[in-house]
């Protein structure tokens, strides 16, 4: 097994070359924070990917590429002098060892509520003092809905219990039907999307994953449906598309021949 510390004195230095003015990649050294933000992201989405698979190969993989996003935004910065991949990890390390000081430090126990107790104290000291404060504008706006949800009601400023986002979301449903213009249903699409994450943490589902659980589902039908029919279903009747995807949902239930 290599040397952690070798490795990645290793990726750091071909990151070094890779963005060397003069004889760099031409594509990488070009690169700045904003251009690379998408593929961070990409790249965290497919961490997750091979982990809902179980594909440790590919997990592998995706996380040595997740992990050169780390080191490419460092090196950015480290040549703009703000900062390197050394003080990264400290700063990470400082901030796990502030927040677990049942293990780290003097206090007797632990325990989720002191972890959120530790964040709340850290952004109350930064210059924006909002609960709502640090919610990335980058995440999903699934999970970003959740998390802002989630700060709300920290402070109070939530249903008591799951028939308010329900009836919230009927209430949406009719002003979506009673927008006149683009616009305004679009706004009014939002705030049902909206309400549906709040039911979904009321009930304990996490929306990303829920929706994410769906697209698979529907890939999986979608693709069942165009083998049965040969490799496109363009052309098909609706009745015929129809029969094609009960079809496809009923191969999901049926137990499989070992």
């Amino acid at each position: 097994m290599p040397n952690a510390s070798n490795a990645l004195a290793r990726l750091q230095t071909i990151m070094a070359r890779l963005r060397d003015p003069a004889t760099g990649c031409e594509w990488d050294k070009v690169q700045t924070f904003q251009t690379i933000a998408p593929y961070t992201i990409e790249e965290a989405y497919e961490v997750a990917d091979a982990c809902a698979r179980g594909d440790m190969d590919d997990l592998k993989d995706e996380l040595g590429d997740l992990l050169l996003q780390v080191v490419f935004h460092s090196r950015i910065a480290e040549e703009a002098g703000h900062f390197a991949l050394g003080d990264v990890a400290d700063a990470i390390s400082t901030k796990m060892e502030r927040r677990h000081p049942h293990i780290f430090g003097g206090a007797v126990e632990g325990g989720h509520h002191l972890w959120e107790a530790i964040k709340a104290e850290e952004r109350a000291a930064k210059d924006d003092p909002s609960a709502l404060a640090g919610v990335a504008l980058g995440l999903p706006a699934l999970l970003r809905a959740e998390k802002l949800q989630k700060r709300a009601a920290r402070v109070g400023f939530d249903w008591p219990d799951d028939d308010g986002p329900r009836a919230k979301i009927a209430e949406e449903i009719q002003e979506v039907l009673n927008a006149d213009d683009d616009a305004a249903r679009t706004e009014e699409i939002g705030d049902l999307l909206f309400a549906v994450v709040n039911w979904a943490r009321h009930l304990g589902v996490d929306a990303e994953a829920a929706l994410r659980s769906a697209n698979t589902k529907f890939e999986s039908r979608f693709r069942a449906m165009e083998a049965t029919a040969g490799g496109t279903i363009a052309g098909f009747t609706l009745d015929d598309q129809e029969a094609l995807w009960s079809a496809a949902k009923q191969a999901e239930r049926e137990p499989r021949k070992v």
